[in-house]
């Protein structure tokens, strides 16, 4: 099985941004920690705060690899067309949120990826990665 987890802007910087909603670990250690945990899966990482790199890793990816966890960070609330790249593509896409996004500014509330993806996994901490890893289990 291979999946990527694909991380947008901002999420660069775990481990020192806002610890207190993000934690203190950088995601390249997490990272680390899931190809240990899940070393049955083939894992692959990118991170881009570029809106079109994004894009571009969706349709590299998607029409070969078993699955997309997905952090678009604040593309998740601002971009349509992060969303027309997950309906382009056939491998399925589960959204992650680190921080329960309903607890923070009403903005965030709304996702432009969620009625694309095949499900929304969000409030866990870095765990929300491990849940939507184990949903292609």
């Amino acid at each position: 099985m291979k999946l990527l987890i694909l991380n947008g802007p901002n999420l660069n910087l775990l481990g020192k941004r806002e610890p207190e909603i993000y934690g203190s670990e950088t995601f390249e250690d997490f990272f680390r920690t899931l190809q240990l945990k899940f070393n049955e899966i083939e894992l692959s990482y990118f991170q881009s705060n570029s809106e079109g790199a994004i894009i571009d890793k969706l349709h590299e990816v998607g029409f070969s690899f078993d699955g997309v966890v997905i952090n678009a960070g604040a593309y998740t609330h601002t971009s349509v067309a992060i969303a027309d790249a997950i309906s382009g593509i056939t491998t399925p896409v589960v959204e992650v949120h680190i921080s329960n996004v309903h607890k923070r500014e009403t903005f965030r509330h709304h996702s432009f990826l969620s009625p694309v993806c095949k499900g929304v996994i969000f409030g866990f901490g870095l765990k929300s990665y491990e849940l939507g890893i184990e949903s292609f289990m």
